[in-house]
């Protein structure tokens, strides 16, 4: 008794020899069906009697005869493959091409076709020896491209047709010069004219170098969707600092270093590994971004040795990032950071240098000072008790001393502000007296400088240390002004500016911010939506007043 063979999956066509890895073999063995035919004329025979799920060959045996037209089913099958195929006459007519022949540019198929009667007209040997391949690397509109070519034989051995198959060209020469337009692209993103950035203000200086992150992502990388994140060290916050074609809804989630619970984002930055999102509906960490985005690809961004940021790439395509994509935006993402650290240094610069500056005085008068204390303290005793002698003296000595606080103070200014220790005394402000005040910022430093001063000129100050704790005491009490911080936890200061403006139109907002992080260009928006000032720290407390009372007098 026998037993019949189940029948097998898939019905395969193969022609000649084609070069098969092991699993490809195993699988075959295992689930397929498989016929064997030496020529393409043999297949299109087999395809006209049965249909096949699949046809394998190598790239000269796919190529027709001159003898026997396309059928449908072999043109559907060189229509459909990676490569472009096209049959070349002797006399420089083109039989036929598939679709992704005709794609091509008309300069690289013009060269193909030339090369196709080249090798036909300098066949004079034998037939065999004739009709072997012959490769070619050929450049148009500035790619490269292999192409070969095979002479094709007629039933009676005749060379009378030449086939072409071409495809892109992976050399090494080519991968080196992409990434060296992507090293290009990364040393222009540092060529900032100093005279230029010296006259902006911080968030200026990052959405001129947004514009120019834009540019090379487009046009060297191919990325038309992407967002910069930097990491906060002391909080392991990945703070948004620019992104483009990203919704508000995606760019707006808070996430953290940390390789689960925050996205491909939170992992990336935490392992310092790259990360290759082939299809987001699969993945669990993808975290919703990009409408309909299919694919992604995170890279981290180093500073040196250091971790201090992500940048994410988002496509509505399938697998859209390959290796090479990963490795160029690696490449790309070191000079991001770069760029980013040479904008936080000029931005630094303005309270560092005073500070220097502060320290330096601060060393080469205190010697002086010092000296002037012991002359006076010598002269006094020698003057003996002349009243007017003695009060002069003791006017200089609280002169030098005052010059020295007063360097001093420049040099351990409290963050943010400079000159609050002189101005928490009570004074006397018909502007500023009895004002209702809402201070919101994360710094706790910061905001118990910024009441002191306010509270001096009479002023009622609530403090918040969050954007949410804020926006909960704008809906409980009303306010004369509110000064906000962008960045903070739970709420952005653009968060409490609109709920102030919702709570009352005519109440005054002015945003602060450190180094001008603004990724979803709040200050842009709030000015147009009616916002006061802006104020970038360090301020000074008489920038500060003047901001405020400049504000308070145009509300009422």
């Amino acid at each position: 008794m026998t037993t019949a063979t189940p029948p097998k999956a898939a019905h395969v066509l193969i022609i000649g020899r084609p070069e098969c890895d092991d699993d490809l073999r195993r699988w075959l063995d295992t689930h397929a069906h498989v016929e064997h035919v030496g020529s393409f004329e043999e297949a299109l025979d087999a395809l006209r009697n049965e249909p096949f799920d699949l046809v394998l060959s190598g790239s000269a045996e796919m190529l027709p005869t001159p003898s026997i037209p396309l059928t449908r089913s072999a043109a559907t099958i060189l229509d459909s493959i990676r490569q472009g195929v096209c049959v070349v006459r002797a006399d420089g007519e083109v039989d036929w091409a598939n679709a992704r022949m005709m794609a091509l540019p008309e300069e690289l198929r013009e060269q193909i076709r030339q090369r196709c009667v080249q090798v036909l007209r300098s066949a004079d040997g034998a037939a065999a020896a004739a009709a072997r391949a012959r490769r070619y690397t050929l450049t148009a509109c500035g790619e490269s491209f292999k192409v070969t070519i095979t002479p094709v034989l007629d039933r009676h051995h005749r060379l009378v047709q030449a086939a072409a198959v071409v495809g892109p060209a992976a050399s090494r020469r080519s991968k080196e010069g992409w990434l060296a337009a992507i090293d290009h692209g990364g040393r222009e993103l540092l060529n900032l004219d100093v005279r230029q950035f010296s006259r902006l203000e911080p968030q200026e200086r990052l959405s001129l170098l947004e514009q120019k992150i834009l540019r090379y992502s487009q046009d060297v990388l191919h990325f038309e969707t992407f967002e910069i994140r930097v990491l906060e060290p002391a909080t392991g916050r990945l703070e948004l600092v620019m992104c483009s074609g990203m919704p508000m809804e995606g760019a707006t989630v808070e996430l953290y270093a940390a390789p689960e619970g925050n996205g491909i984002c939170g992992y990336v930055a935490a392992t310092g590994h790259s990360y290759v999102c082939p299809d987001v509906t699969k993945d669990p960490r993808y975290l919703p971004g990009l409408s309909q985005a299919r694919s992604s690809l995170t890279v981290p961004m180093w500073l040196n040795a250091t971790l201090v940021g992500v940048a994410n790439f988002e496509s509505t395509k399938l697998n859209a990032f390959a290796e090479e994509d990963r490795q160029g935006a690696e490449t790309f993402a070191r000079y991001v950071a770069l760029a980013l650290h040479v904008l936080e240094l000029m931005t630094s610069e303005r309270r560092t240098a005073a500070a220097r500056l502060g320290r330096s005085i601060v060393g080469e008068i205190t010697g002086p000072l010092n000296d002037i204390q012991t002359d006076v303290d010598a002269v006094l005793e020698e003057c003996g008790g002349d009243p007017l002698v003695r009060d002069r003296l003791r006017s200089i000595v609280a002169n030098a001393a005052r010059v020295r606080d007063s360097v001093k103070e420049l040099t351990d200014s409290k963050p943010g502000v400079i000159g609050a220790q002189s101005a928490t005394t009570r004074r006397i402000d018909p502007i500023l007296e009895g004002r209702r005040v809402l201070l919101a910022d994360d710094e706790e430093m910061l905001r118990e400088t910024v009441r002191d001063v306010l509270t001096g000129y009479g002023c009622t100050v609530c403090t918040a240390s969050d954007g949410g704790a804020a926006i909960d005491l704008i809906s409980k009490q009303p306010f004369d002004l509110v000064l906000s911080d962008i960045k903070m936890p739970v709420k952005t200061g653009y968060d409490v500016f609109a709920a102030a403006k919702q709570a009352n139109p005519c109440t005054p907002v002015i945003l602060t911010t450190g180094f001008g992080y603004d990724p979803n260009h709040s200050i842009i928006r709030a000015r147009r939506e009616g916002l006061a000032a802006v104020l970038f720290k360090p301020f000074k407390v008489d920038q500060l007043l003047g901001e405020i009372r400049t504000a308070l007098k145009a509300a009422h």
